[in-house]
């Protein structure tokens, strides 16, 4: 699935940029000089914190949290407590990024709900997308060889998921590396998803795919 069939535009503050490629893993390697570019052109309406980091006032931030630049965090997102961004990371707009959550190279577009115990690596999560609990993207093979999409080659030994608009994804599911999931799909708890699951699905096991009605 391309990037077009995938993300809705107009909701993300990196979307004009990721428009400019055709496949999602294509992005992944220029998410630090997109948030530079980003960053360089902000209103007062962000505080650049840190190393490049920008957050937006707005933004709702607990009493303990680690953010490593570069990062920018989009108005009305919420960092809850023990969250970790460990760089090359874009929160969207009315975002949430739940207590001991784990983000790192990834865009997360807007109204994205990443709430407990979540791990997003090298990764996009297109808007009103859904992590549910301890549900996690895997980003590394394990024979530690590139990620093939659909026999399309990557040359990137790091992707993790793609989640189209209105994704859900159920608690404790795990999303191998290189996995597109399409709009509206639902993947059902516990279930370890890999390959392009495409959009209006139901995923209860890789073996029982079904319409979403």
């Amino acid at each position: 699935m391309q990037n077009k069939d995938l993300f809705i535009e107009g909701k993300s503050i990196a979307d004009s940029y990721i428009k400019k490629y055709k496949y999602p893993f294509e992005v992944l390697p220029n998410i630090s000089d997109i948030i530079m570019d980003i960053g360089k052109n902000l209103d007062d309406n962000y505080e650049k914190i840190g190393d490049n980091i920008w957050i937006e006032k707005r933004v709702k931030l607990p009493a303990f949290y680690t953010i490593i630049g570069p990062c920018i965090i989009d108005s009305d997102a919420e960092i809850r407590p023990s969250a970790f961004i460990r760089g090359n990371v874009i929160i969207g707009k009315g975002s949430v990024l739940g207590n001991s959550c784990e983000v790192k190279n990834s865009i997360i577009y807007d109204n994205v709900e990443v709430p407990h115990f979540n791990y997003v690596g090298d990764s996009i999560l297109g808007y009103k997308s859904h992590m549910g609990a301890g549900s996690i993207t895997s980003n590394l093979k394990s024979t530690k060889t590139n990620v093939v999409i659909n026999d399309i080659e990557t040359k990137l030994r790091k992707v993790g998921a793609f989640l189209g608009d209105y994704a859900e994804v159920g608690c404790n599911a795990v999303l191998n590396p290189g996995t597109v999931v399409g709009r509206n799909t639902i993947i059902y708890p516990l279930t370890m998803v890999r390959g392009v699951i495409p959009e209006n699905k139901i995923v209860k096991s890789m073996d029982n795919i079904v319409e979403r009605r």
